[in-house]
């Protein structure tokens, strides 16, 4: 069911569109839902709905993707000056004090909401945008291409999988900032090495 909210509209905003998209993802499934659906929810038009989002799945990442941005741009700025604890240091704020938002929403609830194709895609573009940058980070350094692109790999899966196993979890259950020291510590021990 679809029907608009009665009573005194919602203010047109970012949080009354994505609270709208994942209310719709529980109820009839990512795939289901249209950008119309979303915005008839929020009861807004369809051009408000786009001065936010650039798309249905830009609900879900708008805000992590600003903050990679910014740890992106704290990346390059390092230079040579690179190391663990800098480059730690720069995607850190990627994760602090970040507040449950649609995204942990659904990550916890992606079978629920119809996301796991859309989660799985869509983590592995940020995936490759953070790696991407560790790896610059670290041959601008002094390491070796290959093991630059290694440590990119790496600690862009050690940021996105602390983040969806505390989504997974729920909010309550530990820090996000522990689970991504937790995830930085197991890279030194992991088999095969």
């Amino acid at each position: 069911m679809t029907n608009a909210r009665t009573g005194r509209p919602r203010a047109s905003s970012r949080e009354t569109l994505a609270e709208a998209a994942c209310e719709l993802f529980l109820e009839q499934g990512y795939d289901a839902t249209s950008v119309a659906d979303i915005t008839q929810r929020a009861g807004v038009s369809r051009s408000s709905f786009f001065n936010y989002f650039a798309s249905k799945s830009d609900v879900l990442w708008s805000g992590l993707d600003a903050r990679i941005d910014v740890a992106l741009a704290a990346l390059n700025a390092l230079g040579a000056d690179a190391d663990g604890p800098r480059v730690r240091a720069a995607l850190e704020p990627v994760l602090t004090d970040l507040a449950p938002d649609p995204l942990t929403l659904a990550l916890g609830n992606a079978a629920a909401m119809g996301l796991e194709d859309e989660l799985l895609r869509d983590t592995g573009l940020r995936h490759a945008r953070i790696a991407s940058a560790v790896s610059a980070a670290a041959r601008t350094s002094g390491i070796g291409e290959i093991r630059s692109d290694i440590l990119g790999a790496a600690i862009a899966a050690a940021v996105l999988s602390s983040l969806r196993v505390w989504a997974e979890r729920g909010a309550g259950h530990a820090s996000l900032e522990a689970q991504f020291d937790e995830a930085l510590r197991s890279i030194h021990d992991l088999p095969w090495g």
